[in-house]
């Protein structure tokens, strides 16, 4: 087994890839210091990633500057152990075997960086358990 597919991975989706699932990347890339391999996506991918959320991210240090939103594929889910839908509703696919946990967030678009600040906080709580559920030893 190879040190990659020793780790876990999880994939974050959203329908725009631009703001909620975006911040859980960053959050779990940032939090699990590479120990899990993160993914994230969009089943309607926006141009650009939210501007409020690069600057409330920002405000935790973690640069989302060059992210771009990404298009979900069936690769993407097949190659998860963890797939977690924040409103993506019936227009993310399933597939038997994997976890599946939907996040009931608060949408982001065309907010302020006043009303991301508490969407990013749940998140962060939410990616900090998901760290300590995925790696115990933590």
């Amino acid at each position: 087994m190879t040190e990659a597919a020793a780790k876990p991975s999880v994939l974050f989706v959203c329908v725009h890839n631009a703001g909620r699932s975006q911040m859980a990347a960053a959050y779990l890339r940032t939090l699990a210091e590479d120990r899990i391999v993160v993914r994230s996506a969009g089943s309607a991918p926006a141009e650009q990633v939210n501007p409020a959320a690069v600057e409330a991210m920002a405000e935790e240090g973690i640069d989302m500057s060059a992210e771009q939103p990404k298009v979900l594929t069936t690769d993407a889910v097949r190659e998860s152990d963890v797939v977690i839908t924040m409103g993506c509703g019936d227009t993310c696919p399933i597939y038997p075997g994997k976890r599946y946990e939907d996040w009931e967030l608060e949408d982001p678009a065309g907010q302020g960086v006043d009303a991301v600040r508490p969407i990013r906080d749940e998140i962060k709580a939410r990616i900090q358990s998901l760290i300590a559920d995925l790696l115990p030893s933590a």
